[in-house]
């Protein structure tokens, strides 16, 4: 190998990845969120379902929802919104955010959008007596709500609220066909940078070759991936610096990256695929059920 590219192979291994730190601070929200309604609802069986990806047959592509809950027949979809300051809602029924920082931002028709999303989802479902509920839970304690907010079909909650609801209302017997359509349901891929920085959404091609791929990304189980480097300055001289380490169930296996590795991977909210170098990463989390 060349020293240009030992270099230049070095500078990429170490490069820091800086997070997001407006998405980390709404996925935190969001795992706040799913833990204490996990731990609200347990005693009355509630079953809690984070991050839950759907087919759009009619658009294209796939959709998330943040949280769905299944209790006796009910299902709760959920949109979560972790936002500070203050936000209006016009006679379009868009949310005007007016953050705490004097900037303003239009988040579109967020009610009517996750009550699409409850439909397609209960089509997908095809249970006649499941009872679907819309909720949209504004999460932040600091929040300033406008007048009209209750005048949504959707029914609104803060965090507190959405707790004493799965504390004190007991849905009674499980609706078990519901229970197994949403085991089967999946969430986003998780790749994580070194620095932090997180990317969701489809890993579509490992670039490890068709063997690798068909092992991974074709599995029903979860699939995590460890990324292992070595950044040291005596690294430069190592013929095998990065070893990637796979975890699928009782499954396991080593792979030795090469310098040109490169993954491709659709992310959330992108109008195309993108590529990835594997001497940038640090964790991939691939989601079970990954063809639902």
């Amino acid at each position: 190998m060349l020293w240009k590219e030992r270099w230049s192979w070095w500078r990429e291994r170490r490069r820091h990845h800086a997070p997001d730190d407006i998405h980390r601070a709404g996925d935190l929200a969001e795992q706040r969120l799913s833990k204490l309604c996990r731990a609200a609802g347990k005693a009355n069986g509630w079953h809690v379902f984070e991050s839950v990806r759907i087919p759009d047959e009619e658009q294209g592509g796939k959709r998330e929802i943040d949280l769905v809950i299944l209790g006796g027949h009910t299902l709760l979809v959920i949109e979560q919104k972790h936002w500070s300051g203050s936000f209006a809602i016009n006679d379009e029924e868009e949310f005007i955010q007016e953050r705490n920082n004097g900037t303003s931002h239009n988040h579109s028709t967020v009610a009517k959008r996750i009550e699409r999303k409850a439909r397609m989802l209960a089509e997908m479902i095809n249970i006649a007596d499941l009872k679907v509920e819309v909720l949209l839970a504004f999460t932040h304690p600091k929040l300033e709500w406008p007048k009209n907010v209750n005048r949504l079909s959707s029914e609104v909650l803060d965090e507190r609220g959405m707790i004493d609801r799965l504390e004190h209302v007991n849905p009674g017997a499980l609706c078990t066909e519901g229970l197994a359509f949403m085991n089967k349901t999946s969430t986003w891929d998780e790749v994580v940078l070194f620095g932090g920085l997180v990317k969701k959404g489809d890993v579509l091609d490992f670039g490890l070759g068709e063997e690798v791929n068909e092992w991974m990304l074709r599995s029903t189980e979860a699939v995590e991936v460890d990324i292992q480097h070595r950044r040291g300055i005596f690294s430069l001289w190592a013929a095998q610096p990065s070893v990637a380490v796979v975890k699928q169930g009782e499954r396991g296996m080593s792979i030795t990256l090469p310098r040109t590795a490169t993954m491709k991977m659709h992310v959330v909210g992108q109008p195309s695929p993108e590529s990835v170098p594997w001497s940038t990463l640090e964790r991939i989390q691939l989601s079970a059920n990954r063809a639902v």
